[in-house]
């Protein structure tokens, strides 16, 4: 009977993991609560964008205002890091719901009952509480998942714009071989045999330099967020009246930074692997 009534009255711990807690299983797919956060980020990106298009007149009045205000400042900030309009209206369709997807999982994660409201779970011989929802860009999992996804855009991106072979050779350098007899003994080019083989191991680091952007993006993104989601829940902890607010502004304002970062550097791969290798 003693047993049982320490049990009852064990501790619930509340612990701030560098993982997303798993909720349940649907058909062998474990939803964690950073997806479900994620799910209703895409939900409200959906209604956004609905709400948007809805009633467009040729004299823009109440929210069709707002929208085109912000659109007209995404389209000239993209034009200032693409250098032409041309390339901003092929790069923008995807870097701008990208910003509106990382900002709204970023502001979700501040809201009321998001590392709040959840269960208890028996594990490791204790009690641990485990929230319902969590911030998505606070799981390492979803920023990874999103750096991986903008640096494969930027390849497809090149491969499109240079073609196979001209962005394959932006990293392994086979043209640089496959041209230095050319440059050797037709043109006297005798720089080659030294500047060609430079280039090419220049081309190399370029490759790794692919791997350190996804690893750039998403520990930026994640550990921003995630430093943000801990130093709530220690001022909570302190005091939870009136003391985490100026936190949550500043947090407020750290969302829309990262976002911007994350888009601004997705934005700038892309204009760099689809111009000439020489102006980039």
């Amino acid at each position: 009977m003693i047993q049982t009534n320490a049990n009852l009255t064990q501790e619930i711990q509340h612990e701030t993991t560098l993982f997303a807690e798993p909720l349940f299983n649907f058909h062998g797919f474990t939803i964690t609560n950073s997806l479900l956060c994620s799910w209703i980020a895409v939900f409200l990106v959906v209604v956004f964008s609905i709400m948007a298009r809805r009633k467009i007149a040729m004299i823009p009045k109440g929210f069709q205002n707002y929208c085109e205000v912000f659109l007209e400042g995404a389209y000239n900030l993209a034009d200032n890091i693409t250098g032409g309009r041309g390339k901003t209206m092929k790069f923008l369709p995807i870097v701008l719901p990208l910003f509106i997807f990382i900002l709204f999982n970023n502001w979700l994660g501040l809201l009321p009952g998001f590392g709040s409201i959840g269960f208890v779970e028996a594990r490791d011989g204790g009690r641990f509480f485990v929230p319902l929802l969590r911030g998505g860009t606070a799981d390492l999992n979803t920023t990874l998942a999103l750096s991986i996804m903008a640096v494969v855009l930027t390849h497809i991106f090149g491969v499109v714009m240079s073609g196979a072979w001209g962005h394959l050779n932006r990293f392994a350098g086979f043209k640089l071989f496959l041209d230095l007899p050319r440059q050797v003994f037709k043109k006297r080019n005798y720089q080659a045999l030294l500047v060609n083989p430079i280039k090419f191991f220049v081309g190399l680091i370029e490759a790794v330099g692919e791997v350190a952007k996804v690893a750039s993006l998403s520990f930026r993104l994640f550990g921003n967020v995630f430093a943000g989601e801990v130093l709530l829940a220690s001022m909570a902890a302190i005091f939870a009246y009136a003391v985490p607010l100026p936190f949550i502004f500043l947090e407020i304002i750290v969302g829309i930074i990262q976002a911007l970062i994350f888009a601004t550097l997705t934005l700038v791969f892309l204009s760099v692997m689809t111009s000439h290798h020489a102006e980039a």
